[in-house]
């Protein structure tokens, strides 16, 4: 195997590679080369000096110390291995947990950590020691047990940035069990660090293995670790310091050893850099959706939980799609536009609440499905196209296991065939199938997004929610990822919710834009209509402050200005109000209701705009 040019340069590598190369093969032969001549007593040398033939002297039954000392390397660092692998295994279980447990586990969890962390970790295994019982196994329990702790509030830690991350969202709409949850989306994304610190603890358990055999509590006569020849040396320090000094070095030795392969593992991973990009070709048609109303939300309200009370970020929102239909949803960054669509496939953060009227997907009240239903209903119906495509594929799984996953879970697909349908996606999506064996790491941005629609096709969904796929590309991807959402809807009737902050970009995809301002849908006008034809103030305001060709350089361009409202405390009136040029005073004092101004089209102002006239210049921020 080649070595990483940083180990090859690294004197502090190339050191440690030799300390942990001789503790290997000290462990390895030092039984049965010097078993024999450690245990064997003899009357005629005890507690001998050192000799030529006894170089660190002998003990009180003559027996010698240095062959001691070697033969106990393998019971010493075998005893605390064992040790940190049960605690760091138990405690990263259990700490990783809380990332896919319910509300009322991840609480009994965290609070479980709490109580165990509130007990020094030495102190806890020196009682747990007495309680277990003086001996080898007691030892290790103990120190297992006590280290528990530590590695449960890391995991916890890890596994809570892991939580929020778009790819652990993906798999959760996918329906996947919780095992499954934890095993392949998030233990291996906070592997590494684990094994780092696991590394290092390896040398404190040591050092504590050893420190609970010399008060008495671990390995006890006739068998022996360094611990325990460290305490019967240490009768003789003055007349006979090898006899105390040697275990005792050798402690340090193996404890400085696994420090030391911590700090290289830690280094080398801080240089590891990111692996070569691979490039792309051209699509093919999918099967068609089911006919009718896809989606149907009536009345949605989300609420969240802040330090400082309860706001409610979507308020008393309204949307349908039918089959083969693009609608945009579009507003200012806050407006509530990817909680709408969090709260539509229940991947709402922890602690919110959702109420709803109504939330029909494919004909199916959510409302009445069991939980299990509910997921599966949710895995199969709907696909999410997230934002950021780098943190919504799992960087740890290969792109072919993630394409896959969805229809080995829920239709049983066998591995050969799914990777067989996995490849038509990505050539639907114009990528080649070589790709299903490239990490996220390694593809460019537009690919990453390009994967994402391809895993949302897998399962034939009939609502595509894409929640700002072109934010993060540049012009020309931008146009290649639209123009494939547009191929993909005529060619499977897909419905998409397509939710921007860029409302040309939406005027130009979409059949239907809704216009979003507080939490609140102020505005839904057919997308041929909304250049001139929109009437809300904001949607003018929206319009005006997109830069074209013809605008004039030297003069800055238009934005709207003041704040969107406090959350924490609405207005009783229009959220737009305080930023509105047609404001009248009644704007302040009641919420105007939603206007039909025709049967496509809705407005909730009090003095909508009238489309004979030019919009009012919009005050600049």
């Amino acid at each position: 195997m080649r070595l990483p040019s940083g180990f090859r340069r690294s004197p502090l590598a190339w050191t440690t590679a030799v300390m942990l190369t001789s503790l290997v093969a000290l462990a390895l032969v030092g039984p049965p080369v010097w078993g024999a001549a450690a245990g064997r007593p003899d009357p005629s040398a005890v507690l001998q000096g050192p000799s030529a033939a006894h170089p660190f002297g002998t003990d009180g039954l003559g027996r010698d110390l240095l062959a001691r000392v070697l033969t106990a390397t393998r019971p010493s660092l075998l005893l605390a291995l064992a040790a940190v692998l049960i605690g760091a295994g138990s405690g990263i279980l259990v700490g990783a947990c809380t990332a896919v447990l319910g509300r009322r586990g991840r609480r009994l969890t965290a609070g479980l950590i709490n109580l165990l962390l509130a007990f020094p970790a030495l102190l806890l295994a020196m009682f747990l020691a007495v309680v277990f019982g003086a001996g080898t196994a007691g030892a290790v329990l103990a120190l297992a047990a006590a280290g528990v702790p530590g590695f449960a509030r890391l995991a916890q830690t890890l596994a809570a940035g892991v939580a929020g991350t778009g790819h652990l969202a993906s798999a959760r709409i996918l329906g996947l069990r919780r095992h499954r949850l934890l095993w392949r989306h998030v233990l291996p994304n906070i592997a590494e660090p684990l094994l780092l610190t696991t590394t290092t603890a390896a040398g404190t358990t040591l050092v504590a293995l050893s420190g609970l055999s010399f008060l008495g509590l671990g390995v006890q006569p006739p068998g022996y670790d360094w611990g325990l020849l460290l305490s019967q040396g240490l009768d003789r320090i003055y007349a006979e310091p090898l006899s105390a000094l040697a275990p005792g070095l050798a402690v340090l030795y193996a404890a400085l050893t696994f420090q030391m392969l911590g700090e290289v593992l830690a280094g080398s991973v801080a240089r590891r850099g990111p692996a070569p990009r691979v490039p792309a070709p051209e699509p093919a048609p999918s099967g068609p959706a089911e006919e009718g109303l896809v989606l149907q939300v009536e009345d949605l309200t989300v609420e969240l939980p802040t330090p400082d009370g309860t706001i409610q970020p979507v308020r008393g929102v309204s949307l349908s799609l039918r089959q083969g239909e693009a609608v945009g949803l579009v507003g200012e960054s806050g407006s509530g536009k990817s909680l709408t669509a969090l709260a539509v496939a229940d991947l709402l953060p922890y602690g919110a609440r959702v109420s709803r009227r109504t939330l029909r997907l494919l004909g199916a009240d959510l409302a009445a499905l069991t939980p299990k239903e509910r997921d599966r209903h949710l895995a199969t119906g709907l696909s999410v196209i997230f934002q950021n495509p780098a943190s919504a594929l799992n960087p740890s799984l290969r792109i072919g296991t993630q394409l896959t996953e969805a229809v080995r879970a829920h239709r049983g697909t066998s591995r050969a065939q799914a990777a067989e349908e996995a490849a038509d996606a990505l050539r639907r999506v114009a990528l080649p199938p070589e790709l299903l064996r490239s990490r996220p790491h390694q593809l460019s941005g537009g690919q990453r997004q390009r994967v994402m629609i391809a895993a949302g096709l897998m399962m034939r969904p009939g609502l595509i929610i894409a929640d700002e796929p072109t934010t993060a590309l540049d012009a020309t991807v931008q146009r290649q990822i639209t123009q494939l959402l547009t191929d993909i809807r005529r060619d499977t009737s897909a419905a998409i919710l397509f939710i921007s902050h860029d409302i040309a970009l939406v005027g130009e995809f979409c059949d239907r834009v809704l216009v979003m301002y507080a939490g609140t849908i102020v505005e839904a006008v057919p997308a041929d209509r909304l250049a001139n034809g929109a009437r809300h103030p904001y949607t003018r305001a929206l319009i005006a402050s997109v830069p074209d060709l013809a605008a004039d350089r030297g003069r800055p361009l238009p934005t709207i200005g003041g704040a969107p409202p406090e959350p924490l405390v609405p207005a009783p009136g229009c959220p737009f109000e305080p930023r509105c040029p047609r404001r009248q005073d009644h704007c302040a004092e009641q919420a105007p209701p939603v206007q039909e101004l025709d049967a496509t089209h809705r407005v909730a102002c009090w003095h909508p705009v009238p489309v004979t006239v030019v919009p009012e210049t919009v005050a600049t921020s």
